[in-house]
């Protein structure tokens, strides 16, 4: 089986290195120079989310034409749709969920090796509930000044829930994809408030996610989101953006939360492709992620200055298609809670600040815990093998060469890099999580051991 040929290589070639934050070794120096794309016409694809923003911007921007290639951009129907045409070759390579590449290299779902050497923003989500859950969630809310204190957590909706189960009612709630940061935030969340969002069990052909739930979770696309409230089909549920405050616009829910409450700077989307392309392609593949940071960079650029232009873009029906001022609400450095709750979140979207485009190697781990922790890695795993999933996917090395060359022409300066020759793909220790834990990257099951709630260990689900 390709996964399990994978790791078998990867543990005789990898030096498996210790349990610390010098976890890996220093990335190996790279030459600026790149040669002419030996693939110039190119399909990439994209889900209609505001965080698509750097694919629009480096096409609008002439940034993929200053590479020599010619680019088109397809909006996908879904994660599925867009993570299988990547892999069959109808899409060249694709905006993605961060938790696509890793659970495609491993074989849970879909089997292919996909790699990702751009991460391409951080934070960027928002979970919202019903207008009838949210009332009932308000009187456990303290308040100050007539508003809610946040961050709102899930144990102000636990007495909720705790009354559907009592009246034998099932509390469904939307995410969009199973290995999607939505799911993981919006179980993240709920488990930190003592809800079980259940567990996935595919050694045992259960893949609903669901088993021991006490809130359960269900696939919705972005775009259906606020309907699938409406409809009541949902109570609630976790999206990125425009489909949180589009549930503000049309009166319909609540946002309770954002994912930089959950996880300040949290990675979220990355841009994937097959192993196989970078291999065949390589020059393409670094002319790709230059045009990419280079657009990362001017959405970030001054303070934000170009955000109002970013929006304008994303407005348009061939990216996200949604009304102007439903895109600016969180786009421009603003999140509208409650209507006319509205606050200051700078960093509601980062591009490019705090090394956002960095591939870090503890990012990917991060992911793959949260596979384990509800089971959809299901056998207990020692932290090399994260270790290693984590190096065949995240290449930092191919974003180096792209950086590299971007400093050497004068568009990008070394500071906004991490240090090449010192880093080692691994965060330091996070600590601002919505519950106090800590994350180490360079020690998953310690990092796994800490929770109440979820796999940890040899624990099985049976």
């Amino acid at each position: 089986m390709f996964a399990s040929t994978l790791f078998a290589t990867a543990r005789r070639g990898f030096a498996i290195l210790l349990a610390s934050a010098a976890v890996v070794a220093q990335l190996p120096t790279v030459q600026a120079d790149i040669g002419e794309p030996e693939k110039d016409e190119l399909k990439f694809g994209f889900i209609k989310l505001t965080d698509m923003a750097p694919l629009a911007v480096a096409y609008e921007n002439g940034y993929f034409e200053d590479e020599g290639l010619y680019v088109t951009l397809e909006s996908q129907a879904n994660w599925k749709v867009l993570l299988d045409g990547v892999i069959d070759g109808q899409l060249d390579g694709a905006h993605m969920l961060a938790g696509q590449p890793l659970a495609a290299t491993i074989g849970f779902g879909t089997q292919a090796h996909i790699v990702t050497p751009f991460s391409m923003d951080l934070n960027g989500n928002g979970i919202t509930v019903s207008n009838a859950i949210w009332e009932q969630m308000k009187k456990h809310i303290p308040h100050e000044g007539g508003k809610p204190v946040h961050p709102i957590k899930a144990d102000y909706l636990k007495p909720v829930v705790d009354k559907y189960i009592e009246q034998g009612k099932p509390f469904n709630m939307g995410m969009v994809f199973p290995v999607s940061t939505h799911n993981y935030e919006l179980r993240y969340w709920l488990a930190a408030g003592g809800i079980h969002p259940g567990y996935y069990a595919p050694h045992k052909g259960d893949i609903s996610g669901q088993i021991d739930a006490q809130a359960l979770l269900s696939v919705t696309p972005p775009p259906q989101m606020p309907a699938t409230l409406e409809a009541g089909t949902i109570y609630g549920y976790c999206v990125g953006e425009p489909w949180n405050q589009q549930a503000v616009f049309k009166g319909i829910g609540v946002p309770v939360i954002t994912d930089y409450e959950i996880w300040k700077n949290n990675p979220e989307k990355v841009f994937g492709l097959t192993q196989e392309f970078t291999e065949k392609y390589p020059n393409t593949t670094v002319r790709i992620v230059k045009a990419l940071l280079r657009a990362a960079q001017w959405l970030d650029a001054n303070d934000n200055a170009n955000r109002p232009a970013a929006v304008e873009i994303l407005s348009r029906s061939e990216y996200v298609g949604a009304d102007y001022d439903v895109i600016a609400n969180s786009m421009t450095g603003t999140f509208e809670y409650e209507k006319g709750d509205k606050r200051e979140v700078p960093d509601f979207n980062v591009f490019f600040r705090y090394f956002a485009t960095y591939p870090y190697y503890s990012d990917a781990i991060w992911y793959l815990t949260q596979m384990r922790r509800w089971g959809q890695i299901a056998e207990p795993r020692d932290d090399s093998w994260y270790f290693e999933v984590a190096k065949s996917v995240y290449r930092p090395d191919i974003y180096q060469q792209a950086a590299e060359a971007l400093i050497a022409e004068g568009e990008l300066a070394a500071h906004d890099f991490p240090d090449f020759a010192s880093e080692t793909g691994f965060r330091p220790p996070q600590s601002e999580f919505i519950d106090g834990m800590v994350f180490d990257g360079s020690k998953p099951n310690d990092y796994l051991a800490q929770f109440p709630i979820g796999l940890k260990g040899a624990e099985v689900v049976e």
